[in-house]
C-alpha cells in the first residue's frame, strides 16, 4: 500500500501474473469477451454446454474437437486452438519478463522469437533479449542474469554489453563509435578486463553482428552490422545513381525557366536559378537553406517544368505533418516516405534486416523535403526503391535538429562534397517580415536575436522573448500565456494554434510535469467530463494527445475515407471516453478519427507540451 499525493491510498503493483479462469462460468466470460477471434457470447455458451469442465483441456490439447460445435469448421477450430495456445504461452512469460523490465506488450515479440520454451532459453542466456526487444533495460537484465548465476566474464554477457553500448550510442544519433571508447565503456559498465572485450569484438565481427572499420587516419570505428550495412548501401547506391546516364535532361532549359517565371508570376534569385539548373544537369542534387530562403519556390518551378515534359514528379517527406505542409504549399499531393515506399513495419525494427525487398517506385523526379529528419534506415529504403536514371532532389535545412533515428544524412551528404549542392542564404522580402525567420538566421550566424516585449504596440510581430531564470516563474509564464494572455495578445487559442515546446522530459519544466500542469489549467477535472487513468496518466475528454509510436494497423475514418495507420508524432484531441466499450476516441489534426482500446493507451501521451525533437517529428 502506498499513499498517492493526489489519489490517496492505493496499491502499487511490482509485478503480476495472469492466470487462466478456473471455473466454467469464468471461462465462459473470458471466451465471451471477444479475446479469441471468432468466438462471441453465443459460441462461448455452446462451447461450455458441450464440453463443460473439459473446455480448457479441449482448447489446449484437442482444439480440433471444437469443430463439433455448429458453425465452427475444422480450419476455424485449428485457428482458434493456435490463437488460444499462443496467448497461453505469452501469459506464462509476461510475469517472468517483467523482472527484466520488459513490458507485457513486448511479450508476444519474445514468444514469437523463442517459442514455447522461451522461459528456459532466457534462464540459460538472459542476454538473448537484447537482440529481440529494442530498448530493453540492460542494467536490470544484467542484474537478473548475475543473480541467475551467469559469470561476470561470460561471453554472452560481454557480447551483449558491446551491443548495448552501440545501441546507447544510436539513441544519441550515432551509427558507430571509436573502438577505444567502446572498450572503455564496456569495461567500466561490466567491470571486466579489456582483453575479454577485445576477444568478443573479434567474435562478433566474424559473425557479422558488428562491423570493425579501419579508416585511413588509423582510427578504428565499430558499428552494429545493420547500421554499417545501411550506410554502405546508401553510399554505393547514391554514387551509382549519381553516375548513371542523365536520361531526364531537358534541352533549352533556360527558356523553360523564363516561361515558368511568367506563368507563376515570380522572379527567381540567382541562387534559385542556379539550383534549378543543377537539378537539370545532375541526377542527384541537394538544395539547402534556412526558412524563408525560397526552397518551396524551387520545388514549384521543378514541378511545372518536368510536368510540362510529361515526366512524373513525386513529392514526399519523412513525416505526415511535413507531407501535409508540402501539399499545401505546392498544390500537389505529397506522401510520407513510408506510404510512398509501402515499407510498413520494416522501419520499426532498428536491428532487423536492412536487405528487405522494397517495391520500386515509378517516378522520373523524386523530391524529398525536410531531409534533415531522414535517418540511415529510411534513406536506405529510399535509395533501394528508385531506378537508375531517376532524378533525386534532397531539400532541407542542415541547421535543423538531426533526425530522431541514427545518422545525419543531410549534413553528411553535404560534407562529402560528392553531390551537386546549392546553399540558399537570401531571406526573401515576404519572409523577412517574420522575426521568427530573421531570428532563426541570426542564431545560426552567431548574432543575438531580435526580441520584443508583449506590451509593445506592434501587435503584428510574431516573436517576443521573456527572460526568466526561476523555474516557478517560468512555469507561471507558460501557464498564463497558454490560458489567456496569448488569446488577448493575438486571438490565439491553445487547442487551435498554440504548442508548448521544451528541451527535456524530466523536471518541473519537462514534458511530464508541464503536461500535468497544463491539463489542470486548460482542461481541469469536471464531474461532467469522463476520464480514464492509465498508469500515472489521467486521460480526459478534451485532452490534447500525441501518438508516440508507429501503429500501421490501427483503423481510422475520415469523412467517407477509411484506412489504417497512425504514426509517431501525430497530434489529436480526445473526443470521447467510452467506459462500456472500453475505448477512447481520438480525432487527429488531419480529421482522422481512431479508436484506442484501454489496453492500447501506452501508444498515447499528453501533448499540451512536447519535446523539441517530437515537434520536429510532427
Amino acid at each position: 500500500m502506498v499513499v498517492h499525493q493526489e489519489y490517496g491510498e492505493q496499491f502499487k503493483i511490482d509485478s503480476f501474473e495472469k492466470i487462466m479462469p478456473e471455473t466454467t462460468d469464468a471461462f465462459e466470460k473470458y471466451l465471451a469477451s471477444g479475446t479469441i477471434k471468432g468466438i462471441g457470447p453465443a459460441t462461448a455458451r455452446k462451447i461450455i454446454e458441450k464440453f463443460g469442465t473439459e473446455a480448457i483441456t479441449v482448447f489446449k490439447f484437442e482444439p480440433l474437437r471444437l469443430a463439433e460445435i455448429r458453425g465452427i469448421s475444422k480450419d476455424k477450430a485449428y485457428e482458434i486452438g493456435e490463437e488460444f495456445n499462443e496467448k497461453w504461452g505469452i501469459w506464462q512469460i509476461v510475469g517472468f519478463l517483467e523482472r527484466f523490465g520488459i513490458t507485457a506488450n513486448n511479450s508476444k515479440k519474445v514468444y514469437d522469437a523463442l517459442g514455447k520454451d522461451a522461459i528456459e532459453k532466457i534462464e540459460e542466456n538472459p542476454y538473448i533479449l537484447i537482440d529481440i526487444v529494442y530498448g530493453v533495460n540492460f542494467q536490470k537484465l544484467d542484474r537478473m542474469a548475475l543473480e541467475l548465476g551467469v559469470p561476470k566474464d561470460s561471453d554472452y554477457r560481454i557480447k551483449s554489453g558491446i551491443k548495448y553500448a552501440l545501441l546507447m550510442a544510436s539513441y544519441n544519433g550515432n551509427t558507430c563509435v571509436l573502438k577505444e571508447n567502446l572498450i572503455q565503456f564496456v569495461q567500466d559498465t561490466l567491470e571486466v578486463e579489456g582483453e575479454f572485450v577485445e576477444n568478443n569484438l573479434i567474435n562478433l565481427n566474424v559473425k557479422q553482428e558488428i562491423y570493425i572499420e579501419n579508416r585511413e587516419n588509423a582510427e578504428v570505428w565499430i558499428y552494429l552490422y545493420p547500421f554499417y550495412k545501411a550506410e554502405l548501401n546508401i553510399t554505393e547506391r547514391l554514387l551509382a545513381l549519381k553516375n548513371a546516364k542523365n536520361t531526364k535532361y531537358i534541352k533549352d532549359f533556360e527558356n523553360k525557366i523564363m516561361l515558368n517565371e511568367e506563368k507563376l508570376k515570380i522572379e527567381l534569385s540567382d541562387k534559385q536559378r542556379e539550383a534549378i539548373r543543377q537539378i537539370n544537369e545532375n541526377n542527384i542534387c541537394i538544395i539547402t537553406g534556412g526558412p524563408g530562403t525560397g526552397k518551396t519556390t524551387i520545388i514549384k518551378c521543378i514541378l511545372e517544368i518536368y510536368k510540362a515534359q510529361k515526366q512524373k514528379v513525386v513529392l514526399c517527406a519523412p513525416t505526415g505533418r511535413a507531407a501535409k505542409r508540402m501539399s499545401e504549399t505546392t498544390g500537389e499531393e505529397a506522401k510520407t516516405i513510408h506510404r510512398l515506399l509501402e515499407i510498413g513495419k520494416i522501419e520499426e525494427d532498428k536491428l532487423g534486416s536492412v536487405d528487405e525487398d522494397i517495391t520500386p517506385i515509378d517516378v522520373d523526379v523524386l523530391i524529398i523535403d525536410e531531409m534533415s529528419m531522414v535517418d540511415v534506415f529510411l534513406m536506405n529504403y529510399i535509395v533501394k526503391a528508385v531506378y537508375y536514371g531517376t532524378k533525386i532532389i534532397l531539400v532541407g535545412d542542415a541547421n535543423q535538429l538531426p533526425s530522431v533515428g541514427p545518422g545525419s544524412i543531410l549534413k553528411d551528404l553535404i560534407a562529402s562534397e560528392q553531390f551537386a549542392m546549392v546553399q540558399l542564404n537570401k531571406i526573401f522580402r515576404q519572409a523577412a517580415k517574420s522575426k521568427i525567420i530573421v531570428n532563426a538566421h541570426n542564431v545560426n550566424n552567431g548574432i543575438s536575436f531580435v526580441g520584443k516585449n508583449e506590451k509593445d504596440e506592434d501587435k503584428l510581430d510574431d516573436f517576443f522573448y521573456l527572460n526568466e531564470s526561476n523555474q516557478d516563474k517560468i512555469l507561471y509564464q507558460v501557464l498564463s500565456l497558454s490560458k489567456d494572455r496569448l488569446k488577448k495578445y493575438g486571438d490565439y487559442e491553445f487547442f487551435k494554434n498554440i504548442q508548448v515546446l521544451t528541451p527535456t522530459k524530466k523536471g518541473m519544466l519537462g514534458t511530464k510535469e508541464l503536461n500535468k500542469s497544463l491539463q489542470k489549467t486548460l482542461n481541469p477535472e469536471d464531474v461532467n467530463v469522463l476520464e480514464k487513468q492509465y498508469g500515472e496518466i489521467v486521460f480526459r475528454e478534451g485532452d490534447r494527445v500525441m501518438q508516440i509510436k508507429n501503429n500501421y494497423d490501427i483503423y481510422w475514418e475520415k469523412d467517407k475515407e477509411v484506412g489504417t495507420g497512425i504514426f509517431n508524432g501525430e497530434l489529436g484531441i480526445i473526443k470521447e471516453i467510452d467506459n462500456k466499450e472500453k475505448q477512447i476516441e481520438v480525432e487527429f489534426d488531419d480529421k482522422k478519427v481512431a479508436w484506442y482500446a484501454f489496453s492500447e493507451l501506452e501508444e498515447l501521451e499528453h501533448a499540451y507540451a512536447i519535446t523539441i525533437h517530437k515537434a520536429q517529428r510532427k
